[in-house]
């Protein structure tokens, strides 16, 4: 297919990646928040768990729709995938992704290693953001004219 086509495919790509980056650093905020109240023992924000299951569902949908672009754009342009580490940086991204959201569900007193999980998994994401970001950007760089 021809690359110009694809533009507005990586448009929304770039604006996809961040937004994802935005509501991870929210995601950060408000999970620090609630943290921060339930050591201190204060009551938590009415609403504040809700936004976190909120906007982390949003980067759910946005880590998919990032994976969809980028099969499809690849798959497009390429005829096949595997052409840098930006395959599986991402593929790292969207497993750590699922597995916070999974763990996020799994928090309850009953299950204290839920938490451990959840918050585990978010830091490596941060690495893994970076990763991804660093190898998109490398990809970006051989579509450019």
């Amino acid at each position: 297919m021809n690359l110009p086509s694809f533009l507005w495919l990586w448009k929304i790509a770039a604006w996809s990646m961040g937004f994802s980056l935005f509501a991870y650093l929210m995601l950060a905020v408000t999970g620090s928040w609630m943290f921060y109240t339930r050591n201190v023992k204060k009551p938590r924000p009415p609403g504040l768990r809700t936004a976190h299951y909120v906007i982390g569902g949003t980067m759910v949908g946005l880590i998919l729709l990032l994976l969809a672009i980028g099969l499809i754009g690849t798959l497009g342009y390429y005829g096949s995938l595997g052409h840098s580490a930006h395959l599986p940086a991402g593929l790292t991204v969207v497993s750590l992704v699922f597995v916070s959201a999974w763990s996020a569900t799994q928090i309850h007193p009953s299950r204290p290693w839920a938490r451990s999980v959840h918050i585990t998994t978010n830091i490596v994401l941060f690495f893994a953001f970076a990763v991804v970001s660093l190898t998109g950007w490398t990809v970006v760089q051989k579509y450019l004219p």
